[in-house]
């Protein structure tokens, strides 16, 4: 007499043999086609071809069990993680270049602005080196279909951003031109622009896929046909679960941008203490320079605000609108930002102190 199995007829935790079989071919598709295929991949590409997928946990143990994955239990969880984004779409943008070398031989730089909130694809440019034209060529084309942003990040490359030499590029020049306010990261801190190196990432995965590229014409074609997927078809880990970068770019209003300055003004101008915001707009955020005093505070808006005897008589770029005001120090670092106070009818000045800024998405960092 043979002893009857105790195992349960459905075991807890164990997908289906369909469902497995599913989740291995939904896996290898993505794969081949140059996409993340991660379990959260897997699952969300499982939904939208209406199939009830597993948990990410479950579809883990079946690309391990299968093969198809390496385990890696020393890799930092994803749980551990700080993300950090722009509150409203248009309130700080990206840009980096990559060099990518075609089958012929031949090299050119693919551009693409990122918003920082959203995470979709602005604009993107395929250009024979990284230069302040091309640069300028990308940007301009992301303004004209979505808008000026309030701010735009970049590394510190000299076709970019030379303001930790003291120098002022082209292209930053252009930025302050049409009221953008131009940062970069600090030099050896890449995490700075994290969300623009990982899109890449998935770029050149995605190219590789689809070799060979022979033609600048064809690599321009790939780079148009990710960026229209990567926006409206891919749903981004990054975001509300099931949404992709064009629906959270369209779920919030813009950030309203700074009013641009006078044609001929190529650099920020002192602006006297008590001036109002140079705008015609009420409510719009402005831009102004101020020069610590001695016992470490800077005068605007009718408010004093403590940065640091440390820090007397350095420059500070403060940008202000109605509600808030934020302090940068010269190289475009967020030192923190304060609610703005009601004009007292006293006529004395309200003193604060600076909030510190919100640490990056990857590790602390005083970058904005």
């Amino acid at each position: 007499m043979v002893a009857r199995s105790t195992a349960p007829v459905k075991p807890a935790r164990r997908a289906s043999d369909q469902v497995e079989a599913a989740a291995l071919a939904i896996r290898a598709q993505l794969t081949r086609d140059g996409w993340d295929a991660g379990p959260l991949s897997v699952a969300d590409k499982m939904r939208q071809m209406g199939m009830v997928p597993p948990s990410r946990a479950t579809l883990a143990r079946i690309f391990s069990r299968n093969g198809v994955v390496k385990p890696e239990p020393t890799k930092r969880p994803r749980a551990s993680y700080v993300r950090f984004r722009y509150p409203d779409p248009n309130g700080c943008w990206q840009l980096d270049g990559f060099e990518y070398t075609l089958d012929s031989g031949i090299t050119r730089c693919i551009l693409q602005v990122e918003d920082d909130h959203s995470r979709v694809v602005l604009a993107s440019h395929v250009a024979p080196a990284e230069t302040s034209d091309a640069a300028i060529a990308v940007t301009a084309e992301a303004i004209r279909r979505h808008g000026v942003p309030v701010m735009f990040l970049t590394d510190n490359g000299l076709a970019f951003n030379q303001s930790r030499r003291g120098k002022t590029s082209e292209f930053e020049a252009w930025l302050v031109r049409q009221g953008v306010t131009p940062i970069c990261g600090r030099p050896g801190k890449p995490t700075t622009q994290g969300k623009n190196e990982r899109l890449h990432q998935t770029l050149q995965r995605f190219l590789d896929a689809n070799r060979p590229i022979m033609t600048t014409k064809r690599l321009i074609k790939l780079v148009n046909d990710f960026e229209d997927y990567y926006n409206r078809q891919r749903t981004h880990q990054a975001l509300e679960p099931g949404q992709t970068p064009e629906q959270a770019y369209r779920a919030k209003a813009k950030a309203r941008p700074a009013p641009p300055p006078p044609a001929r003004t190529l650099k920020r101008q002192p602006v006297q203490p008590g001036a109002i915001p140079v705008s015609d707009t009420p409510g719009a955020p402005a831009w102004a320079d101020r020069t610590a005093d001695t016992q470490g505070n800077v005068n605007i808006c009718h408010t004093r605000i403590r940065v640091g005897k440390h820090l007397a008589g350095r420059t500070f770029h403060i940008l202000y609108d109605d509600n808030t005001i934020e302090v940068f120090d010269t190289d475009g670092a967020s030192l923190g930002q304060t609610p703005r106070p009601p004009i007292p009818d006293t006529g004395l000045q309200p003193y604060l102190t600076l909030q510190p800024p919100t640490p990056n998405e990857t590790q602390p960092s005083t970058n904005p």
